[in-house]
């Protein structure tokens, strides 16, 4: 069954397969964080909906984003999204892993990836029965080492790449995104509010960067009454 949500922003809308895995706050907090020129070239890994190039496009405007999905359900659904919105012009839809990206593209060819990818490690002991959740939330198709051999080609030297991950997995990112000469930037800890732990973090990383890590102050998605602050609903309205 799908439902169209409306993004309260400038008439976009979204349609998404309610048995699917819909977008959260870490996707409209990943496209806020991303920033682009005019005349980039983009390219988003595991795009799902739709929902964070067509952010993207709306807000930096970029010359093209190349938004890889494997699934296809997810993939039409992207399809129509775009044309809903009318982005066909600079989006591009690709139904396919991002491991098959030189079919499509040429290496070095993107002055920025963006990505959400699956936030868990694979363990055929702890996951669900919908395959299709199950795919987004887990890495059986996307380690971080496919992911980042693959942004690491893809990639202009000096491109940058930003995306969201598990606090808890910090170490494990940055000693792999190093193995294919991607350095870590800036970083943004999120916190469901100010007592609790990180959960998430934002990055920036630049393909061949020098080591100058810059920790930016944490965010709070949350008032200690469970409310989103104001910060937060304004990242939908930006």
């Amino acid at each position: 069954m799908e439902r169209i949500d409306d993004l309260q922003l400038d008439g976009l809308k979204i349609v998404q397969d309610t048995n699917g895995y819909g977008f959260t706050s870490d996707s409209v907090l990943l496209a806020n964080f991303v920033k682009a020129k005019h005349s980039d070239i983009c390219v988003e890994i595991g795009s799902g909906s739709g929902i964070i190039s067509i952010l993207v496009n709306y807000k930096e405007k970029p010359k093209k984003i190349y938004a890889f999905e494997i699934q296809e359900g997810a993939y039409n659904l992207m399809v129509k999204n775009i044309k809903s919105n009318n982005m066909n012009d600079t989006i591009q839809p690709i139904n396919s892993k991002v491991q098959n990206w030189k079919n499509y593209l040429d290496s070095g060819c993107a002055n920025i990836v963006f990505v959400n990818p699956p936030y868990f490690k694979y363990d055929e002991n702890v996951v669900g029965e919908n395959e299709i959740k199950n795919i987004s939330r887990f890495d059986k198709y996307l380690t971080f080492k496919d992911l980042f051999e693959c942004v690491g080609y893809l990639l202009k030297n000096g491109g940058k790449l930003y995306f969201i991950c598990l606090s808890n997995r910090i170490y494990e990112c940055f000693y792999t995104m190093k193995k294919y000469n991607i350095t870590p930037k800036k970083i943004y800890f999120v916190h469901p509010n100010e007592n609790k732990n990180s959960t998430v973090f934002l990055c920036e990383a630049v393909k061949g960067g020098k080591d100058d890590l810059i920790v930016m102050p944490p965010l709070f998605t949350n008032n200690l009454d469970g409310d989103y602050i104001q910060t937060i609903q304004k990242l939908y309205k930006k």
